[in-house]
């Protein structure tokens, strides 16, 4: 991993960005290497990652009851732990009104399954996303006090509703919230308990928690509650841990930083499905879907984000968030199978209603000035499937490299979706805009947002996202970073040197997977796949050799790149190091992410 190479220079890669080696020191890389026997490697990786020497072990061989606090520290908790252990002691009904995405589906499930555990009744409304939108409505909480509810629950909603909790207070229904978004204005909504890491006053520190990681915490709390009650002499105690793969997915799908507990829930919730070609473990909807998916050997947390995670969504963008929640909560194998297989139809008829809207998308986004542009890109059109606007304002923000939000219209009402670039707050500017009067209503993370608007508000709109973000989005710009953890030879790329790394993970937002940089190749046979991926051998002037493959590049800057090397040319390229699947054995191969010819790269 010695880093004395030209590749610190390039600043002109295809993707416009300036490599950068995450910085370790080498004091405390050579300390961890002798305390514990590892690799120089697997420390560099730990160490540039801000784990101390004192912190590697549990760090790599972590538990939950090391890292998992006292539920009680978030605000609230004891209220609703105490209710809810009063309802399971009274054997009340309880309804619960979830979100229509992956967060709010597992948080359903994973309380349907304990209630029901216990023999509770329990009735579950998930919101059509076009009929109802988001959050709760009083006609749903209306319907679920009609099935016998006493008590009802929001899980991943529910945080910003005042009126509709008002209204439920006035006609006398009992709510607890199990939220974790932002909460506009910092006024409580009325609720018996709202348990919510990131609620003003709340100071547990468990802000990268999701409605699952909520959820979960809330259930340890109930259980605590009933054992010292004596409810389990009679009733068997649900094994929380078991489930622990749905608050996994929660975590990750909700992109969550996987970081303290967050990343041992997602490491452990792994643990429960262990390897996917052995279907005895884990969740069974879960299993079935990575199934359709083709995954394959050890659970890793890029199956759910890519995999296991759109199937599920697909049913609330495209259809209705209940096939989905059936398929997290059912234990009959062939019904798992069925409505893994309804799901992969639906995510193909979501992947064709997308391509459509994204094709038109593109367009305008050329047309308001392409990619690097220091202003947000607005596009919007009649009719846009609201269920993918999201996806599509993500797919506009990577192309383009600037905050996107997408906008479809029914008649004069719309609807938006947006996603930003890193450093730009979009949705506090929505939720400002809101407050001005701009639009409507909005509001959302600073990397997500959904708002809705008039369409006489759309120009005024535009105009007031460009004069506030312009500046910000200048600044994130030129701070922008690709960051990588060393240099990999070719005869280094094997799925030996992939599990070595494994130590560090589960990898994703907040603990990324890990970078690599390989100088001086040559590319050889270039072949384009399915209209949309390059794949082709390397080789370095000492005649090693391997194999690369950049994913999605087709149309953009690196493919451009990569097909504009000449027979013999050199580059250097930047990416991540994978098992070869379909060699097998200790194959592995080089997954470009960036690239740079090396005549463009200046000397010292």
């Amino acid at each position: 991993m010695t880093m004395a190479s030209p590749y610190l220079n390039v600043h002109n890669s295809a993707n416009g960005r300036k490599w950068h080696r995450r910085e370790a020191s080498p004091r405390q890389v050579e300390q961890m290497v002798q305390q514990y026997d590892m690799s120089p490697l697997l420390a560099e990786l730990l160490v540039a990652r801000d784990v101390s020497v004192e912190e590697a072990g549990s760090f790599l061989t972590p538990s939950l009851k090391q890292y998992l606090p006292d539920p009680y520290v978030l605000k609230d908790m004891e209220t609703a732990a105490s209710r809810l252990a009063q309802a399971v002691e009274d054997g009340e009904t309880i309804g619960i009104f979830g979100d229509y995405d992956v967060d709010g589906t597992t948080s359903s499930a994973l309380l349907y399954r304990y209630f029901t555990a216990l023999g509770i009744k329990c009735f579950v409304h998930l919101p059509d996303r076009q009929a109802e939108g988001y959050g709760p409505n009083i006609d749903a909480f209306r319907r679920l006090a009609e099935q016998g509810a006493s008590l009802l629950l929001t899980v991943d909603c529910g945080a910003n509703a005042h009126g509709v909790l008002g209204e439920a207070e006035k006609e006398g229904m009992e709510v607890i919230v199990l939220d974790h978004h932002g909460m506009e204005g910092g006024v409580m909504p009325p609720a018996i308990a709202l348990v919510n890491p990131n609620r003003p006053d709340d100071l547990s520190g468990l802000t990268n928690l999701s409605a699952g990681g909520v959820v979960f915490m809330t259930l340890v709390a109930v259980n605590r509650l009933l054992r010292q009650k004596g409810f389990f002499d009679q009733y068997k105690e649900p094994n929380l841990l078991a489930w622990l793969d749905l608050v996994a997915l929660s975590l990750v799908c909700d992109v969550m930083p996987l970081k303290g507990l967050t990343r041992v829930l997602v490491r452990q919730g792994l643990r429960v499905l262990q390897n996917f070609d052995d279907a005895t473990a884990g969740n069974l909807g879960i299993r079935a879907l990575a199934a359709e998916a083709g995954a394959s050997g050890g659970a890793q947390a890029s199956h759910f984000g890519f995999s296991v995670g759109p199937r599920i969504n697909a049913a609330g963008r495209i259809g209705h968030a209940r096939m989905a929640f059936d398929i997290l909560t059912t234990d009959d194998r062939a019904r798992a199978t069925e409505l893994a297989h309804r799901l992969q139809t639906l995510n193909g008829h979501r992947q064709d209603v997308e391509k459509a809207v994204l094709d038109a998308a593109l367009s305008q986004g050329e047309a308001k000035g392409g990619r690097g542009m220091d202003t947000p890109l607005v596009v919007a059109a009649e009719g846009w499937h609201p269920g993918v606007i999201g996806i599509v304002a993500g797919r506009l923000k990577e192309r383009f490299d600037r905050p996107a939000i997408v906008i479809s219209f029914e008649g004069e009402e719309g609807k938006g979706s947006g996603r930003s670039i890193s450093g730009v707050d979009l949705g506090a500017t929505i939720a400002q805009a809101v407050a001005e009067g701009v639009i409507q209503g909005g509001g959302g993370h600073p990397m997500a947002a959904g708002l809705s608007l008039k369409k006489d508000q759309l120009a005024a709109f535009e105009t007031y996202l460009r004069e506030r973000l312009a500046p910000h989005i200048a600044a994130a710009r030129a701070h922008q970073a690709f960051y990588v953890d060393g240099q990999v030879r070719l005869n280094g790329l094997t799925r030996e040197f992939c599990d070595a790394l494994q130590g560090a993970g589960p990898f994703g937002n907040g603990n990324p997977e890990p970078r690599f940089v390989i100088e001086d190749v040559c590319l050889a046979h270039l072949r384009v796949l399915k209209d949309k991926h390059i794949a082709c051998s390397l080789k370095d002037k000492m005649g090693r050799t391997g194999r690369a493959i950049a994913f999605g590049c087709i149309g953009q800057p690196l493919g451009d790149l990569l097909l504009s090397v000449q027979e013999g040319g050199f580059v250097h390229l930047a990416g991540r190091v994978k098992p070869d699947d379909w060699r097998g054995g200790n194959a592995g191969q080089f997954q470009i992410e960036d690239a740079a010819l090396v005549s463009e790269v200046p000397s010292e």
